[in-house]
């Protein structure tokens, strides 16, 4: 399923994701403030077009904000007329760094996610995409240890789930529903976290083995 999809933003997220929508043979739109900006990221991905935040917002059932998280809610707030009823992915990740590692911007009480669906009240706001740096999404189909690349995604309108999910798997990658805009929080609260560990020189997904890998587990 083609989808017309609007892009708030011109920068590494912008392109990358972009790029890799326009691979998976999607519309895709670039909108932003400096119209050069706007005309080399569409340029470099072989976007249908390029123009305002304004074009981007009111392009397509989808609209990506790949924008500062900070400045994210205040952004759609401005838009929430002509985003009304459309798919609003948010790919932010609210994170600053502190003595103590990264943490959130936020406090861990909200998310950028929930901050922009109150800002747009009528936008259905997914938050997806937050937890791959920018460069994984320049991989024709990313796949690591031979499975797909897995990407967490929490919403609470069913159609924009759908459209969102849709989206992953158009991209080579497998879906993961987390749950309802509420746990956006938790989905940035792991970027912190992976992230950090990243940056420490180790590998979060050691964290996390599959329960059924222990001996005698397939038995019990």
């Amino acid at each position: 399923m083609t989808m017309r999809i609007g892009i708030l933003g011109t920068g590494g997220m912008a392109t990358t994701l972009g790029g890799a929508w326009v691979r998976a043979g999607h519309d895709v739109l670039i909108g932003g403030r400096d119209d050069a900006a706007a005309k080399a990221t569409a340029g470099r991905i072989g976007a249908t077009g390029h123009g305002t935040l304004a074009d981007a917002a009111a392009y397509g059932d989808v609209v990506l904000a790949a924008v500062p998280a900070d400045v994210a809610p205040e952004l759609v707030k401005g838009f929430a007329e002509v985003l009304d009823g459309r798919t609003l992915i948010d790919c932010t990740n609210p994170i600053v760094p502190t003595d103590d590692g990264l943490t959130l911007s936020t406090g861990g009480t909200t998310s950028i996610a929930l901050r922009m669906a109150e800002a747009a009240p009528g936008a259905h706001v997914v938050k997806a995409f937050n937890l791959c740096h920018d460069s994984i999404w320049t991989l024709p189909q990313p796949t690591f240890e031979g499975a797909p690349l897995a990407v967490p995604y929490c919403g609470d309108d069913p159609g924009a789930l759908d459209r969102t999910a849709a989206l992953i798997t158009s991209m080579g990658c497998t879906p993961i529903p987390c749950g309802g805009i509420a746990r956006a929080v938790y989905v940035e609260a792991t970027a912190a976290l992976a992230i950090g560990v990243w940056m420490n020189g180790a590998e979060p997904r050691f964290a996390f083995p599959v329960p059924m890998a222990a001996p005698g587990a397939a038995a019990s």
